[in-house]
């Protein structure tokens, strides 16, 4: 299959590598033509390392011209933070052909955000929006072409938006990933996503030790129980916010990660810390868990808790510190079902713009 990859970061080039590998026709795209550079030069390749090794995988192309890479794509897969999906969706809409899959892994409700850019940025392709709830991969770059993956997804629950393109957008991303399975609208992808309940308690609850020290591994030491419980809180509001909606299980509550295998990583918790990976620099302002997960990801969670009718005090109350140290208001971001002109919607008249799409 002819797959475009579009982004630079941990993700985008772990996606690169792994989907090459396993035979597909890979084109990747990233803006920063300076930072391509290094996979361009050692002819397209990507030096994946994972428990299998470490190997050279040639992709197809890498480039900088997004037209290019998206031209005859069966599947786009964007693993790039939800902080840059509004300038790719402008800069795809005029590349956007009938047919194609867009894949956001995970979307933050980018499946909608972004269908909406490109239709006002001009494109009247007709696409289907797809979002899951967290990376393919656990995976971080270790050089300029170099990316090292600690493990894969074994479980995506992706919803569709539009919805009623649902059957055939799961056919084409399975294809690409078999753990996809269908969950629903965009609605119910967007409240599987599991970086706005893991990383706001972590930054929240480790704000003293990761301004003092310069590396700190948020999931060893910075894990207690205090943590967890505060994390198990606002995951149980979750659910209850997708079960007031009407979204069916299974929820994938992210105790699983810690207890068992039964999560969309498996059993992957003792990996993640083993790695070392994770052992890193974390700025409390400019950091993706507090621009992504946080910014827009919790407050669209707590905006969909408000519109549900659900008590979620630990969701608002994160939000209000974390608004607190950055100096501004959380409550009305970009990402709110507010902010996004669906809060004044019934919600039948909601399911209905979420299933035949604008």
């Amino acid at each position: 299959m002819k797959i475009a990859i579009l982004g630079g970061g941990h993700g985008c080039y772990a996606a690169a590598a792994d989907l090459s590998e396993a035979g597909h026709e890979v084109r990747l795209w990233r803006r920063d033509a300076t930072a391509l550079a290094a996979v361009r030069q050692a002819g397209s390749t990507i030096r994946l390392k994972d428990a299998e090794g470490e190997r050279d995988v040639r992709i197809a192309m890498a480039s900088g011209d997004i037209g290019e890479a998206m031209r005859g794509a069966e599947l786009i897969v964007i693993p790039s933070p939800a902080i840059a999906q509004a300038d790719i969706a402008r800069a795809m809409a005029p590349h956007l052909a009938d047919g194609q899959v867009v894949f956001l892994p995970p979307g933050t409700f980018g499946s909608y955000v972004m269908a909406r850019i490109a239709r006002d940025a001009g494109s009247r392709a007709d696409v289907a929006w797809a979002e899951t709830g967290t990376l393919p991969y656990l995976a971080r770059k270790h050089g300029e072409r170099e990316v090292n993956v600690t493990i894969r997804a074994i479980h995506l629950p992706t919803g569709v938006y539009p919805a009623r393109k649902e059957m055939e957008a799961i056919e084409r991303i399975r294809m690409a990933y078999p753990a996809v399975h269908g969950c629903g609208d965009a609605l119910s992808g967007a409240l599987m996503n599991a970086g706005p309940v893991i990383h706001p308690p972590l930054m929240v609850m480790n704000a003293a030790p990761l301004q003092h020290f310069e590396r700190w591994d948020i999931h060893n030491e910075g894990t207690q129980p205090a943590v967890r419980a505060v994390t198990d809180r606002l995951d149980a509001e979750r659910v209850a916010v997708r079960e007031a909606l009407g979204h069916a299980g299974p929820h994938y509550p992210l105790a699983d990660h810690y207890n068992n295998d039964k999560w969309m990583y498996g059993d992957a918790h003792k990996k993640l810390v083993k790695s070392g990976d994770w052992r890193e620099h974390i700025d409390l302002h400019g950091h993706r868990y507090i621009t992504e997960d946080t910014e827009l990801g919790l407050a669209f969670l707590a905006s969909a808790a408000r519109y549900a009718g659900v008590d979620a005090p630990v969701a608002h109350g994160l939000l209000a510190i974390v608004g607190g140290f950055l100096g501004r208001d959380l409550r009305h971001g970009p990402r709110t079902l507010d902010a996004l002109g669906l809060a004044a919607l019934s919600p039948e008249a909601l399911k209905e713009r979420l299933h035949d799409g604008a």
